[in-house]
């Protein structure tokens, strides 16, 4: 597989005594340089498994993942990973949690002015620079998933991976993240891997959405592309037939993966 993001026939099983459970099988994904891809299904389908292993965290039982041709084995700078938690220092300002990750990977590279600079330009991105002197426990949870994703970006990723990254926001301050992610997108052309379990926010953002088949042993059902022109705006896409398209594809897919598991049981 030829892709700036290769996931070849992974595979993983945990192991508890004579106790086994097969997670993931046979996933096989690539994902080119700049595109923005989620990952959609039930609970327990192993989503973000799999994300943790893109992200180095857990290595897979088989297979291997290579970023722009290199084997992932272990975490490294070129991944950078948001989860549902912001995961900020409460000891540190808004611009100390940003820093910290310039200061691991540019030390070297950049003089501390250059990383000065660097760590103001993606609170800029963000909408966060005005509050830069703040420390978490001052912002709000919105605010603090933004310092979150600046500090991400902050390290040049090769590639972005969020794992829920709005699931503990209410919906206004979910939309308004939503808006700035797809912002960062045009204007950065970043690769993005996204686990997500809200349709909209799949359709809304994604270039292509995989579908992952029920666990234990989920693999990937489908993959929809997104046919939609950008920029997207939410309320021009609301009466919009290919979103409304899309939209119902993936639901019917999840629907019919629960419909199946409950009659099984």
């Amino acid at each position: 597989m030829d892709s700036y993001l290769s996931i070849e026939q992974v595979g993983m099983r945990f192991t508890r005594g004579s106790a086994v459970s097969e997670v993931l099988v046979d996933i096989d994904l690539g994902i080119e340089r700049g595109e923005f891809v989620s990952i959609i299904g039930h609970s327990g389908c192993g989503k973000s498994t799999l994300l943790n292993i893109v992200g180095g965290l857990v290595r897979s039982t088989t297979g291997e993942v290579l970023l722009d041709g290199q084997v992932v084995d272990s975490p490294g700078p070129d991944r950078a990973i948001v989860f549902q938690n912001h995961s900020l220092l409460p000891w540190l300002t808004v611009y100390g949690n940003v820093r910290i990750a310039v200061d691991k990977v540019f030390g070297r590279s950049k003089s501390a002015a250059e990383r000065h600079d660097w760590v103001m330009h993606n609170l800029a991105l963000v909408h966060m620079a005005h509050a830069k002197d703040k420390r978490p426990g001052e912002i709000s949870g919105g605010m603090k998933q933004r310092v979150g994703i600046a500090r991400a970006l902050a390290m040049q990723p090769k590639i972005l991976l969020m794992d829920e990254p709005f699931g503990a926001l209410d919906a206004l301050t979910r939309a308004h993240l939503q808006d700035s992610v797809m912002e960062i997108h045009a204007a950065l052309g970043n690769t993005v891997l996204m686990i997500t379990h809200d349709v909209d926010e799949a359709v809304l953002l994604s270039d292509r959405i995989v579908m992952m088949t029920n666990g234990p042993s989920a693999t990937i059902g489908e993959v929809l592309q997104i046919p939609l022109e950008r920029p997207r705006r939410r309320l021009a896409l609301a009466d919009n037939p290919t979103y409304a398209a899309c939209r119902v594809q993936v639901l019917r897919f999840l629907y019919e993966r629960q419909r199946f598991t409950t009659a099984a049981a």
